[in-house]
């Protein structure tokens, strides 16, 4: 039994040496991707620090992410991984949100249109002059201005739950058209629960099948930046400005119409701010647009990533990519 043991020991150390170690079956072996770097970087736009995530091969086709309300670049923190090993993914945050600066609301112009060309001076300044989109929530009238100002210039479009019809404006819009229509401090105060934390949570969890899948971070992070001092005034000043998109739906849509952007629409039909009835009327203007809707609410990526990546990598690469 010695002389067995002894035998069978060199009979591995043989193996060992001459590199005849056994291999798993080449079908079992999978190359690992090199872990994607993102870079956190901050630059000067208008005399404000501006916050933005930016990924991806220097040369590569590049996707701007525009983020909702009232979160910031962190809400596409999982998809851009996903994209950048062949696209320059750029997410920056808006002033007032994220890590970007948040100054005075009585000396900042907090806007949409301020908004949509502070993003564009960012893109010039990082030397990006063509640009895939996606928009999101307050992301669809900040991609759409800057659309509208600089047509040539978009390579497609990824509207998630960002609305550009008055079909998209429901219920939930309605005390806040009030205080577009009175701009009184009654109706202004009357918004302010929108900054609170049950309506912040309400958001990522409100027609979410399976809320075991929603990081509870998502709100406590995001509350804690609107609970910063001023910050219910610049999100108070947001709301009423949002009107100034509403006249702006025919500029917007004759873009769709003139331009026809290869755009794919991913929508949580379980959305109450912007509905899945904002969601059809692209194809009025855009009747080759690809639509998926899906199970779930507002914040779709934070529970239907799984179904949405796959879906937008395809579409960039036959539609943005290939051109």
């Amino acid at each position: 039994m010695k002389k067995l043991v002894i035998s069978m020991l060199l009979a591995a150390a043989g193996i060992a040496a001459s590199g005849g170690a056994i291999a798993a079956p080449a079908s079992a072996v999978r190359a690992q991707a090199a872990p994607v770097t993102v870079h956190y970087r901050t630059t000067t736009i208008d005399g404000i620090k501006m916050f933005y995530r930016e990924a991806g091969p220097a040369g590569g086709p590049v996707v701007l992410l525009l983020h909702g309300f009232p979160t910031s670049s962190h809400m596409f923190r999982n998809l851009i991984p996903l994209l950048a090993d062949r696209y320059h993914v750029i997410a920056p945050d808006y002033p007032g949100f994220g890590q970007s600066d948040a100054p005075d609301h009585r000396q900042f112009r907090y806007s949409f249109g301020h908004y949509a060309d502070m993003v564009d001076m960012l893109m010039s300044k990082i030397g990006s002059q063509r640009y895939a989109m996606y928009v999101m929530d307050y992301g669809a009238p900040v991609g759409y201005r800057l659309a509208i100002k600089h047509p040539e210039r978009v390579s497609g479009l990824i509207v998630q739950n960002g609305n550009a019809y008055e079909e998209g404006l429901g219920t939930f819009w309605d005390p806040i058209k009030a205080y577009w229509k009175s701009g009184s401090a009654k109706d202004r105060e009357a918004q302010a629960w929108l900054v609170g934390l049950d309506a912040t949570k309400f958001q990522y969890t409100d027609g979410v099948r399976d809320v075991s899948r929603i990081s509870p971070d998502n709100w406590v992070q995001d509350q804690a930046l609107l609970d910063r001092p001023g910050n219910k005034d610049i999100q108070l000043d947001l709301f009423y400005d949002y009107r100034t998109n509403v006249p702006l739906y025919p500029a917007f849509q004759a873009f769709f119409r003139d331009r026809k952007p290869p755009t794919l629409i991913l929508w949580g039909k379980n959305d109450k701010i912007f509905p899945e009835a904002g969601a059809h009327p692209y194809r009025r203007d855009l009747p080759d647009a690809e639509m998926h809707i899906l199970d779930t609410g507002h914040f779709a990526l934070e529970d239907k990533l799984d179904e949405m990546a796959p879906l937008i990598r395809d579409f960039l690469d036959r539609k943005v990519a290939a051109r």
